[in-house]
């Protein structure tokens, strides 16, 4: 039941709440991003945390949480106190993977979305002196070698990873499909001929520009600027094939209104911040903001084609 004076007391709290989120933050802010440290995310996540430090005024640091399908930090997140302090990145399989098989949260009610932030340039990599100068020539050793050549991926069931069992599908060749903790442990593995080739994002870039590197394809719509020469999978003929894995920043559910609006205020500041620009630009990733509740009706959309999908592929755990 609640008292006559607990009723009288309740207003005279909103002035001190009020005052506790306008103070804020008053202590470090953590992201959990769930790749390890070096890849594409973590770099750009560190400049938008960098950008976001000199926004609030208080250090935003980027924690590395890697493994468990991409989701442990999502996990940690839906887990935690909605006070604005700890957040995570959200990545598709955040939004794939409950539908794939039993997870600790669901992502339809357990986060409240802060601010969209980008999306991947994602494509194939081969080492630079490798045989194979174009995509068709690495499907025909496919081909001619089923069962051998060696797929990376930055994790099981991520993006790239199921991009790979499709377009393997479409060319109907067997491959062994080999999943890393992230773009930061697939790199190096081709580099050390551990595998023939790789589908990561464009953190990868400045090796292909040193020479050590080739991209045989992108998965984007247009060409990327900086790789002109490499073709789209749509001008290979691959019909329908865009693919990115567009990401943002959640908190747990139940956050009150105006500490999601100081954080958007804050995030906002640091996507258009020019530092942080001219990395978006450096790894190829377009500036594709989103405020609060444009985020919100965007993760609910995705969610519900991520449903679908699962379910069309027959990829949940049900069969």
């Amino acid at each position: 039941m609640i008292t006559r004076r607990a009723m009288l007391a309740a207003p005279a709290l909103l002035p001190f709440a009020a005052a506790a989120q306008a103070r804020f933050p008053d202590k470090p802010i953590t992201i959990l991003i769930p790749f390890t440290a070096g890849g594409a995310t973590d770099v750009q996540m560190r400049s938008l945390a960098e950008a976001a430090t000199r926004a609030f005024g208080q250090t935003v640091l980027i924690e590395n949480r890697p493994g468990g399908g991409a989701v442990l930090g999502m996990a940690a997140v839906a887990r935690g106190r909605p006070d604005g302090y700890t957040l995570a990145q959200m990545i598709l399989p955040g939004m794939r993977l409950p539908f794939m098989q039993r997870m600790s949260f669901n992502p339809r009610t357990d986060f409240t979305p802060i601010m969209h932030v980008t999306g991947y340039t994602f494509g194939v990599l081969v080492k630079a002196d490798s045989p194979w100068k174009t995509y068709a020539e690495l499907v025909a050793e496919m081909k001619r070698r089923p069962g051998q050549i060696r797929w990376g991926n930055t994790g099981a069931n991520g993006t790239p990873h199921l991009t790979n069992v499709d377009l393997a599908e479409r060319d109907k060749v067997e491959v062994i499909h080999v999943p890393f903790r992230g773009e930061a442990d697939a790199t190096p593995a081709l580099l050390g001929g551990h595998i023939e080739c790789a589908s990561t994002g464009t953190g990868s870039g400045e090796l292909v520009q040193q020479g050590a590197l080739r991209f045989l394809n992108f998965w984007t719509r247009e060409r990327v600027k900086r790789f002109p020469a490499v073709p789209t999978l749509l001008e290979l003929g691959y019909q329908g094939m865009v693919v990115t894995s567009p990401y943002g920043i959640v908190g747990p559910a139940g956050m009150e209104p105006g500490l999601v609006a100081a954080l958007h205020e804050g995030f906002k500041r640091a996507q258009f911040d020019p530092a942080h620009l001219a990395t978006l630009d450096r790894l190829d990733q377009p500036n594709e903001y989103l405020n609060s509740a444009d985020y919100a009706r965007f993760m609910a959309e995705t969610i519900d084609m991520e449903e679908a999908r699962v379910k069309r592929l027959g990829l949940s755990s049900g069969g």
